[in-house]
């Protein structure tokens, strides 16, 4: 992989390092869940066995962004090379219809905010969860360890307590006003009636208890055991949709991997109804028609014809994505490379588009994301949430646990690809991918971020595949995004770049960061494996190397003394 191309020159610096490990890596997007994957690994476990330690830990110190009670979908790759994605995506629940919700008419363009907040905010939001069961499934199929063991650190930090990042009570803040809302919530988040600063001790003895009663039951005790019941009747209390037969009644998919090639390498990810592999192998279809390294990192001409396939992909997805048991997705028209020379004819390079989508449609942010690897070849990318910060800002009385808002990932307006309907899959822009070459793993990242996940993605694939950047600058490299109401830049994007935008017809907007902390891990030649995290998040990679002593090692005791 170091040999594909010359490094580039690149003008930014790291604020993190890389770690390496010969026996296992551990990325994610908080220190204490990164060191309980690697603890299981230590113990002996293998990767799949790490993610799920580190995927429940993630639900107690980075409970903004992910919990059992959310979705998600896992890019696995087995010791024999085997692939599989594990889909555990939410679903509408059966007594969501189209016209459940009356679209907010002040809505800004592109969102999705119904009269009242009534898909984001409180019970009426949430969508059948399927974290718990996926997780729990993934861990009987292929991991080694009990589920009594994975859980164990995130017991640990949740009755124990943990200190509070920077990250974590900036996300309190920004959400004060809902959560001062939730009794249950507030308690812990909002001590005092005032957001948490950072340092303060987080303690959520019901969730300690929540998930000791999982170790011990099972994901039945959710999907229609005593939790199940408790959640349901939480429900109808406060005019929620989702019933106890919604969690009986759901079950995970296996799903076949997506596969695309760019410059050599094969792109693999979630198919739909995950959108963001599919759209990134949209655009490197197009992209591959431009010779991006002689354009040079960051050069306005570059951006430029990032934005105008962000913009066209973006129209696709809005048009022609969801869940294909409902609409169907035309992937094969999506990534034909007819369909790629005709998009890519139509970019002006010297001015911006408002562009539509070239399908016909068939009928009228937050989050958090892992990779970790073995020594064996077992690969879990894997991006799970809860939706929004806090995802539907309350908690279910007396079990610590915080629900999703899902449905506010559905457009409440009727008779579109991403309306709603009774048993629907949310569609997501998660990009957890493994990238190969000659049917190598070379390398594999992913991302939180909402509908900045896959424009995010699809530029680390481009940082490295085309730019030679080393893993690090790859994931802290600056970014762009637009979903044609604006062009984003990040702040390391120099004024002149911007200024060269704005005459071809683009309206910029500076913006602290575009998407959220991005994990990465790079597979060398000699078996090492390299972990890179981003300034973006509390992402900490944590590789485990060494090993037990040789077989035939002894102690011999001590010569004694002669006379």
């Amino acid at each position: 992989m170091s040999d594909w191309r010359q490094r580039a020159a690149t003008p930014f610096e790291n604020e993190k390092r890389p770690a390496t490990g010969s026996r296992g890596m551990v990325v994610t997007n908080h220190p204490l869940a990164s060191a309980a994957g690697a603890e299981m690994l230590a113990a002996g476990g293998n990767a799949v066995d790490a993610a799920i330690a580190a995927l429940f830990t993630l639900t107690v110190v980075e409970p903004m962004m992910v919990g059992i009670f959310g979705g998600g979908f896992a890019n696995l790759r087995l010791a024999d090379g085997q692939q599989t994605i594990l889909e555990g995506q939410g679903r509408c629940p059966m007594a969501v219809g189209e016209s459940s919700f009356t679209p907010d008419p002040d809505a800004a363009p592109g969102m999705l905010d119904a009269v009242g907040r009534r898909n984001s905010v409180g019970r009426a939001a949430v969508a059948t969860p399927g974290n718990l069961m996926a997780w729990c499934e993934m861990l009987s199929r292929h991991g080694s360890l009990s589920l009594a063991d994975v859980t164990e650190p995130a017991i640990r930090h949740a009755s124990r307590g943990f200190a509070a990042t920077h990250y974590l009570a900036d996300c309190v803040k920004d959400c004060a006003a809902d959560l001062a809302l939730d009794p249950e919530i507030s308690r812990i988040f909002m001590p005092g009636g005032r957001p948490l600063a950072r340092g303060t001790r987080v303690v959520n003895g019901a969730y300690a208890d929540t998930l000791r009663l999982v170790a011990r039951e099972g994901p039945a005790v959710l999907y229609g055991g005593a939790l199940g019941s408790a959640v349901a009747q939480d429900m109808q209390r406060h005019g929620g949709y989702l019933t106890l037969a919604d969690l009986q009644q759901y079950r995970t998919h296996d799903l076949e991997v997506l596969r695309s090639h760019y410059r050599g390498f094969e792109i693999t990810g979630p198919p739909p109804p995950c959108a963001g592999p599919l759209h990134i192998s949209q655009m490197l279809n197009i992209l591959e028609g431009f010779d991006l390294a002689a354009g040079g990192f960051g050069s306005a001409d570059n951006v430029h014809l990032l934005a105008e396939v962000l913009k066209i992909a973006f129209a696709d997805r809005a048009a022609c994505t969801a869940d294909p048991d409902f609409v169907p997705v035309p992937v094969d028209r999506l990534l034909s490379p007819g369909y790629a020379a005709q998009r890519r004819a139509a970019i002006d390079p010297a001015r911006a588009q408002d562009w539509q989508s070239g399908i016909a449609p068939t009928e009228s942010a937050n989050t958090t994301h892992l990779t970790v690897a073995d020594a064996d070849g077992r690969i879990v990318c894997a991006t799970q949430t809860i939706n929004s910060l806090f995802g539907a800002r309350y908690m279910v009385p007396g079990t610590g646990m915080i629900p999703n808002n899902y449905l506010y990932v559905f457009n409440p307006r009727p008779g579109l690809a991403n309306s709603m309907a009774p048993g629907k899959r949310v569609t997501s822009s998660m990009s957890p991918l493994i990238v190969l070459k000659d049917g190598k793993p070379q390398f594999a990242l992913g991302l939180p971020g909402g509908l900045r996940i896959f424009p995010s993605a699809l530029q680390a694939v481009i940082n490295l595949l085309d730019h030679g950047m080393s893993l690090q600058e790859a994931v802290e490299a600056p970014r762009v995004w637009t979903q044609g109401f604006g062009l984003e830049l990040e702040p390391q994007f120099p004024d002149a770049v911007a200024d060269s935008l704005r005459s071809r017809g683009h309206q910029i907007q500076r913006v602290p960061n575009v998407g959220g902390g991005m994990g990465a891990i790079r597979f060398h030649a000699n078996g090492d494996l390299e972990g890179a995290s981003c300034w973006r998040a509390d992402g900490t990679p944590i590789g485990v190397s060494g090993g037990y002593a040789r077989s035939g090692v002894r102690f011999l005791p001590e010569a004694r003394a002669t006379t």
